[in-house]
C-alpha cells in the first residue's frame, strides 16, 4: 500500500518533513557535491546556503548563473515538500521555473529564501529571492507537481564521513 491511499498521523508527517530535509543536505548528490546547508526548514520557508567555490564560478569571485538557478530550484522545491501534507504523495517533480538574475552573485555564499505560495492538490508555486554579498541577486518562480510515491521514503540517510572539500 503507498503512504498516498492512507491517512497519516502528524508524528508521521513530521518524520517525513525531516527525512526530507536531511536527503535536500546529505541525500541528493549535486546538493552534497555542491556543499549546501539548510539552515531554515519549515511549513512556512525555507532558507539555504550555497558557499563559493571557484568549480561553481562563471569569473573569479562570481557565481554560474547556471548555478544559481539550481539552487533556486533546490530551495523552491523544498518550500514546497518542507510543509508538504504527504497523504497526497511524495514524488516531487519540478515543471516549471522562471528565473530573473538582478545582479551578479559575488560574495562567500548565495543564500535562497524561499516559501510555498501556493498549495494545489497536486501543483505547487514557490517563490524565491537569493541573496548574495548583501544583496538580492536573482528571484525566481517554481513550479512543482507532486504525485505518487517517492521510492525510499524514510530509508536511512548517511551522514557526511567529512565535510566536502572542493577537487
Amino acid at each position: 500500500m503507498t503512504v498516498a491511499a492512507r491517512t497519516l498521523t502528524e508524528q508521521e508527517q513530521r518524520e517525513r518533513r525531516a527525512w526530507f530535509r536531511a536527503r535536500w543536505e546529505r541525500g541528493v548528490a549535486f546538493n552534497r557535491r555542491c556543499r549546501i546547508r539548510v539552515t531554515r526548514w519549515d511549513p512556512e520557508a525555507v532558507e539555504i546556503v550555497l558557499p563559493y567555490a571557484e568549480s561553481l564560478s562563471a569569473h573569479e569571485d562570481v557565481f554560474h548563473g547556471g548555478v544559481i538557478s539550481a539552487l533556486i530550484d533546490t530551495a523552491g522545491a523544498g518550500a514546497v515538500i518542507a510543509g508538504h501534507d504527504f497523504t497526497k504523495g511524495s514524488r516531487l517533480s519540478t515543471v516549471s521555473m522562471s528565473v530573473q538574475y538582478l545582479a551578479p552573485a559575488r560574495g562567500p555564499e548565495a543564500v535562497a529564501y524561499a516559501r510555498c505560495v501556493r498549495r494545489g492538490r497536486r501543483v505547487h508555486f514557490a517563490d524565491v529571492d537569493v541573496m548574495a554579498g548583501g544583496r538580492i541577486c536573482a528571484r525566481g518562480q517554481v513550479v512543482v507537481t507532486i504525485s505518487g510515491e517517492r521510492p525510499g521514503v524514510g530509508d536511512p540517510i548517511e551522514p557526511l564521513a567529512e565535510p566536502l572539500t572542493e577537487e
